[in-house]
């Protein structure tokens, strides 16, 4: 239950200002299909952080305990710096738009997901946490909770938030979990 509450929490507040959320915001504007934006995020989140997960699972078996914790501490002192930077996407037109509300968002959010920091911190989660399965889900059901509110209320924009406070909380979270990897 602790790697499912950790990957949840974890991914929900990283992803608040994100690339990602902000292709969420980009989708809802550009499509009314809301359910379709939301099955498609669902979908992409899942396929891209099993893939995450299992490549951090794969990994952790090939160093030793000891470096192991260590690596996993420095991922997540490593994204705790990286929250601090915000993301911006582009709004240009995609042709990816003509496929759809589904395939768009499944697409663009797959390829936005590559290499941003709730994709790297479920690699290192899974590294964390034995438990793929609580991972995949966690990690996925944060996007879910931070995304889902965005495509529904579509004229929300993320530039209302607090982003500064937010981006730094983050950072705080992500430093904390370091810490306790190198502590227990």
């Amino acid at each position: 239950m602790e790697a499912l509450l950790a990957s949840t929490f974890t991914v929900a507040i990283a992803e608040i200002g994100d690339k990602t959320q902000l292709l969420a915001l980009i989708l809802a504007a550009r499509f009314k299909n809301k359910t379709a934006i939301i099955l498609g995020i669902f979908l992409s989140t899942l396929f891209n952080h099993f893939a995450a997960a299992w490549i951090g699972q794969w990994a952790i078996n090939w160093v030793s305990p000891d470096l192991a914790r260590y690596l996993v501490a420095a991922s997540f002192f490593a994204i705790a710096l990286w929250v601090l930077i915000p993301d911006k996407v582009d709004a240009e037109e995609s042709h990816f738009y003509k496929m759809g509300p589904f395939l768009a968002t499944f697409i663009l959010f797959f390829i936005a997901e590559m290499g941003d920091k709730t994709q790297i911190a479920t690699v290192v989660l899974a590294a964390k946490y034995d438990s793929l399965t609580m991972v995949v889900a966690g990690t996925t059901l944060g996007m879910l909770l931070a995304n889902v509110p965005v495509v529904i209320a579509g004229h929300f924009s993320a530039e209302k938030l607090p982003m500064l406070w937010i981006h730094r909380g983050c950072a705080v979270l992500f430093a904390l979990l370091g810490v306790v990897t190198l502590l227990f």
